[in-house]
């Protein structure tokens, strides 16, 4: 067996691991709480609603938030509000197991040079830990506004290559400068992710620039953040702050959703491919943007 296949199987094992561990403390912590954790109908659609779309590279952050604040208003129906501390909670830890059956998936079904993927995973991971805090003292709303800029320009520029009908991106690897210049973008990613700033786009529209295929940001994206989350959501559970019910109607109703968005991907041309990471760019750009410009009038 080829080394890379044995290395491949081996960061698969440590997700399978990392989901288990992690839903086993959770188990556990939920049973001492007593806590009645049956979720909701609605908390199990956004779950499915919302990790579809995670899975198809739009983040499943922004639009859970919507989702789940829409249900509590009284003319909607009765679902029990969630305070807004503990929604960072409710997110993080519903969306940790989902998260991570994409990684498994994506790194199954989706070819990539395998030392491309994990010096950019352990970049994010290391800018996750270590360039937080540098991040945090920064301006939340420049930040934002700037990165929504910047993703409209490169989400132009890779629809005109697309509109001329020049050549798809094919290259499953980087090497030299543009490796040098992956694990950097790839470890500020990880550290924006700390303080809310979405990585998933910023990574589709870096894979496109660097030459790569554009199916190989599936694996990264979802790599980098299955080995962010579990360690966040631990210290989530821990310390009480988020709701239950929410966060399992996510994680039940999110598992199968990610499996048939996966299926989507793969199946996909890459035309299609590179059109779905434009949409999710735009997309990701205005809400950036918009959030960046409430924070500045605020």
């Amino acid at each position: 067996m080829e080394p890379a296949r044995i290395a491949l199987y081996l960061l698969q094992g440590m997700l399978i691991i990392s989901a288990l561990a992690f839903a086993g403390f959770w188990l556990v912590r939920t049973r001492r709480t007593g806590v009645s954790a049956w979720p909701s109908w609605y908390q199990l659609l956004v779950g499915v609603i919302t990790d579809f779309l995670d899975t198809l590279g739009v983040g499943s952050f922004a639009t859970t938030s919507t989702f789940l604040r829409v249900r509590a208003r009284p003319s909607l129906g009765s679902g029990i509000p969630i305070a807004d501390e503990n929604l960072p909670g409710t997110l993080n830890v519903g969306h940790t197991l989902p998260t991570i059956a994409q990684a498994l998936i994506y790194t199954a079904i989706i070819e990539i040079d395998f030392t491309t993927l994990a010096l950019l995973i352990v970049a994010s991971v290391v800018g996750a830990w270590f360039g937080a805090g540098v991040v945090s003292k920064l301006p939340r709303h420049k930040i934002q506004i700037g990165m929504g800029l910047a993703l409209l320009l490169a989400a132009a520029f890779i629809g005109a290559k697309l509109a001329k009908g020049e050549e798809t991106n094919q290259a499953l690897d980087l090497s030299g400068t543009r490796l040098l210049i992956g694990i950097a973008g790839n470890f500020v990613f990880g550290a924006l992710m700390t303080i809310g700033v979405g990585a998933y786009a910023p990574i589709m529209i870096m894979v496109s620039l660097l030459g790569m295929n554009s199916k190989a940001a599936f694996p990264i994206m979802m790599g980098s953040c299955a080995f962010l989350m579990p360690l966040a959501s631990v210290r989530f559970i821990n310390s009480g702050r988020y709701d239950t019910r929410a966060a399992i109607g996510l994680t039940l109703g999110g598992i199968p959703a990610v499996l048939v968005a996966a299926y989507l991907v793969k199946e996909l041309s890459l035309f299609y491919v590179n059109l779905l990471v434009i949409l999710v760019v735009i997309y990701t750009s205005l809400t950036m943007l918009a959030a960046g410009l409430h924070r500045s009038r605020a």
